[in-house]
């Protein structure tokens, strides 16, 4: 500034004395002091106008914008009108910044945007979830520093980011992460994070479900192929030992069609392309019959006693019956000879309930949160021992989801189990029949 104004005064200090020179020779002296105060009026004009224009550069505004006449006025006009398309076009950076950061916070993914020294510059909530960091405490942080595994750094260092890397325990001890690097830019990177927890359980309850299939089609198919190759193998006919093959194989050929059997009902109730169809059905009738039906499995080595209130249900006859069916007899098969059993239903609080109730060995906690998986035996031995199948209680458990119910299951070792069957309010229809008192079907 100080600058400016020594420039101008000398210039000013030389305009004047060349006026004055100039006069002085010309004989014209008033003229000459004339030219001399215009010339100093105009440097004075200038030297304020500079002086505005270097103030209001300090903090510029479209509000306080200084305002003159003539050739200062245009500049003026073009640094208000550059200075509003400034604005504007940092207010529209700024809305898409703030949409992009909203869209990247929304997404169901995880992301994290690292500088060209992996270090974290910016985060979304979902990745703060998936590794247990947060962008408030952890932003700057070398990203090789908070996800510690052996598999990440390999992945990192190699630079082949064509395809994800899954992280087994990351945040959670069994979550399952897939991650990937997207490099951009200047030698920055996006790291991708997605929880494919579920997807790698489906994957792993698919393998096991096959294993099971081929093992549970496979023991029986052995044990059948070798009765066939002692017969053929014999050259005498034994009467006894073809009778005795014969009852084996087709207890074992029972055994398969059950198995088929269930998987045929557990596919048809997966399969959306099948809609529940609904009717009033007679549970007390029904329950009647599946209790008579199970007294063939029993065989008299369990007290087994009924409370059947007069409740219908609108529901799928065949469908709830099998549900019921397969508690039944799994408590049949679990309860040691001897036990007692107790099958009830009516409206409990309000819902209709069935509960099949059993005081044998009881099922240890951890078993409990499994035991509707396909396949999924507390004791395997004994499960193929009474001709279980392994699908009985995943039936189950895909029946009442498909009438809106659930599955409770309350059991502990020495204290025996209960498992229930409940339904929502609004599918109970009631009967006009009094209510059964407890009613013993058959004691040991």
């Amino acid at each position: 500034m100080r600058a400016w104004i020594g420039r101008l005064a000398s210039i000013a200090a030389i305009a004047g004395a060349g006026a004055l020179l100039t006069g002085y020779i010309a004989g014209a002296a008033f003229a000459a002091l004339f030219l001399f105060a215009y010339l100093v009026f105009a440097v004075a004009i200038a030297l304020r106008a500079r002086a505005r224009l270097a103030g209001w550069l300090a903090d510029p505004s479209t509000d306080d914008m200084p305002d003159d006449d003539g050739t200062w006025g245009e500049i003026y006009a073009r640094l208000h009108r550059m200075l509003r398309e400034q604005a504007a076009s940092r207010a529209s950076m700024s809305h898409a910044l703030w949409r992009f950061r909203q869209a990247g916070e929304a997404m169901p993914d995880g992301v994290l945007v690292l500088d060209a020294g992996n270090r974290i510059e910016w985060m979304n909530p979902s990745a703060e979830g998936h590794f247990g960091i947060t962008f408030k405490g952890d932003r700057g942080q070398a990203i090789t520093n908070l996800i510690r595994h052996p598999a990440f750094a390999g992945y990192l260092d190699a630079q082949h980011y064509g395809e994800p890397l899954l992280l087994k325990g990351s945040g959670e001890a069994d979550r399952v992460l897939s991650v990937q690097l997207v490099p951009y830019g200047n030698h920055e990177k996006l790291l991708l994070s997605r929880d494919v927890t579920r997807w790698e359980r489906l994957e792993a309850v698919r393998r096991d479900f096959v294993a099971n299939v081929s093992h549970e089609l496979r023991t029986p198919l052995t044990v059948m192929k070798g009765f066939l190759e002692t017969l053929s193998d014999a050259r005498e006919t034994d009467e006894k030992l073809f009778r005795r093959s014969l009852e084996l194989m087709t207890g074992q050929a029972e055994r398969m069609q059950r198995l088929v059997e269930d998987l045929l009902t557990l596919s048809r109730l997966e399969d959306s392309r099948y809609p529940l169809r609904e009717e009033p059905v007679d549970v007390p009738a029904l329950v009647q019959s599946v209790l008579a039906e199970a007294e063939s499995l029993n065989r008299g080595q369990h007290r087994i006693a009924s409370k059947v209130e007069p409740l219908w249900l609108l529901a799928n006859r065949e469908e709830i019956r099998s549900a019921f069916s397969n508690l039944v007899t799994n408590a049949i098969r679990y309860t040691p000879a001897g036990g007692d059993i107790l099958v009830s239903w009516g409206n409990e609080d309000g819902a209709p309930a069935f509960r099949v109730r059993d005081n044998g060995e009881g099922i240890a906690p951890e078993h409990v949160p499994r035991l509707t998986e396909r396949f999924y035996r507390v004791d395997r031995s004994r499960s193929r021992s009474s001709g279980g199948t392994g699908l009985g209680l995943a039936i189950v458990k895909h029946v009442l989801q498909r009438h809106q119910g659930r599955l409770e299951i309350a059991s502990g070792l020495g204290e025996g189990s209960t498992f229930s069957c409940v339904f929502p309010a609004a599918r109970a229809a009631p009967a006009s029949r009094a209510v059964a008192e407890v009613t013993p079907i058959r004691a040991a």
